[in-house]
């Protein structure tokens, strides 16, 4: 049975709209959009007392409760607008990491086509040693490679692939192993190493990478992109 509040909408021309539940239960509701309540306060306007007619303080609270839903109505349809395209965006960029190689903390790194492999050493302090050590799967010390003295910072280093003996080390997958001290004192150093994205998937917005030998890596631990 219609409410008298649905007899009052449909006099002036406004109907209810009706919702279907998840249970195909149907239930009627009355909707006021931005038409309707311009619709109602002019029919308050045309209907309203002569003798008593509408406060300006009311009208002029009425017309920014208008302006208020509309504004809040486009805003909301904006920022819909520009989620949705930062979705597409972000998913397009974490597809485009896939078949690249990226420089991320890490202890696993793979042979370059042309032999060895290159990385870097990320210190929190300045040290008076930093040492980079190279051993193959079985756990065999490859190469050990003494950057000396370097500054807090990112420091680059580059192996040809060879062992002491001058034979060739293969393709890997090789560990990495990085220290640092300050004298006697240990310095905080982090091993960063190149490794190649086989997949990429997003959570919670955010892309995360699958790479070989490493696992699952955040894109924003990404340090570069090759």
């Amino acid at each position: 049975m219609a409410t008298s509040f649905d007899t009052t909408l449909g006099n002036l021309g406004i109907s209810s709209t009706a919702k279907t539940a998840a249970n195909n239960a149907t239930a009627k509701s009355a909707s006021l959009g931005q038409a309707d309540f311009l619709k109602l306060m002019t029919a308050q306007m045309k209907n309203q007392d002569p003798f008593d007619p509408v406060d300006n303080t009311q009208m002029v609270a009425q017309m920014a409760q208008f302006s208020s839903l509309a504004g809040i109505t486009e805003m909301g349809s904006t920022l819909k607008a520009i989620a949705d395209k930062l979705g597409a965006t972000s998913m397009q960029d974490a597809v485009s990491y896939v078949g690249r190689t990226v420089l991320t903390p890490g202890n696993v790194a793979y042979g370059r086509a042309s032999g060895g492999i290159a990385g870097a050493v990320e210190l929190g302090a300045d040290a008076s040693n930093v040492v980079v050590s190279i051993s193959d799967g079985n756990g065999q010390l490859l190469h050990t490679a003494d950057l000396g003295a370097q500054k807090a910072g990112t420091i680059a280093y580059e192996w040809d692939g060879k062992t002491a003996a001058g034979a060739d080390a293969g393709s890997g997958p090789f560990s990495v192993t990085v220290t640092a001290n300050d004298g006697t004192q240990g310095v905080a150093a982090n091993g960063l190493v190149w490794a190649p994205v086989t997949s990429v998937s997003t959570t919670s917005g955010a892309a995360v990478l699958t790479l070989p030998g490493i696992g699952e890596v955040p894109a924003s631990a990404v340090r570069q992109i090759g």
